[in-house]
């Protein structure tokens, strides 16, 4: 049971981090000017490490502990 909520933590943490870094990077591809040209691109690689860190994740979880 105590790992099961670990788990459910861990992968909520996850997606959250996932969920922000996808508005931080909308929200500077919009602002424009210097600032999109310096952050817009490495916050939407970043997405894309999390999304992968997080699929993987959670593939392993539903594999290693179903009920």
């Amino acid at each position: 049971m105590f790992s099961g909520i670990l788990i459910k933590i861990f992968s909520i943490v996850l997606l959250i981090a996932v969920g922000i870094v996808l508005i931080l990077g909308i929200g500077t591809l919009f602002k424009g000017g210097e600032t999109s040209k310096k952050y817009s691109n490495k916050l939407m690689q970043l997405r894309v490490l999390l999304q992968f860190i997080a699929i993987i994740a959670l593939v392993v979880f539903a594999y290693f502990f179903k009920d």
